[in-house]
């Protein structure tokens, strides 16, 4: 089972993504969320590293839950999240 209690996050630019870490026992993960995916599910975020952070902080929970979905162990290196992971 995947968790999630390393809260460090970081602005990628070049994936235009937030990356954040996962663990699954000592197996270290790394996910991404894209812009467009914080926007969905923060429409009123700034365009700008400080507020796509901002957005990622205020949705953690439900990020860290979308995230431990898409996860199956042992099977890639890192994750992707999209806006379809966010439907509403």
């Amino acid at each position: 089972m995947i968790e999630f209690p390393n809260h460090s996050r970081s602005y990628d630019q070049t994936r235009r993504a937030v990356r954040f870490w996962g663990h699954d026992s000592a197996l270290e993960t790394t996910f991404f969320i894209d812009e467009d995916a914080l926007r969905r599910i923060q429409p009123d975020a700034h365009l700008d590293e400080a507020g796509f952070l901002k957005a990622f902080d205020c949705n953690r929970d439900a990020i860290c839950a979308a995230a431990a979905k898409v996860y199956v162990r042992g099977s890639r290196g890192s994750y992707d999240l999209v806006a379809a992971d966010f439907r509403k």
